[in-house]
């Protein structure tokens, strides 16, 4: 797979206390579902985090977070999580908060 299992296991660590949670592997990387849902994931690169149209704002207020557009087309809700923001604890708590609101709000799957 072409992701970065250290940045899986910092995702890991940050949802080991949210009750829902399992991984999938998609899209040449590892995303992580709540209840059933996308909630986030790694790429060769990075990651994504789904927080969802009225969390988009303010998540790309976020340093290291951008539009996501894996294939030249924005895909709104989804944000991508560069590096240097998944590693970092305060910012990936931020977005993964805002990710959580979002998700967590959709009906199980």
């Amino acid at each position: 797979m072409a992701f970065n299992e250290e940045h899986a296991q910092l995702l890991r660590d940050a949802l080991s206390d949210v009750k829902g949670i399992s991984e999938r592997r998609m899209f040449g990387g590892l995303c992580f579902m709540l209840n059933g849902n996308m909630l986030c994931g790694v790429h060769k690169g990075g990651g994504m985090a789904r927080v969802g149209k009225d969390n988009e704002s303010p998540a790309l207020r976020l340093a290291g977070i951008d539009p996501l557009s894996f294939t030249g087309r924005r895909m709104g809700g989804m944000v991508d999580v560069s590096e240097a923001a998944l590693t970092d604890n305060d910012t990936r708590n931020a977005v993964l908060t805002l990710a959580k609101e979002f998700v967590g709000s959709l009906p199980a799957k």
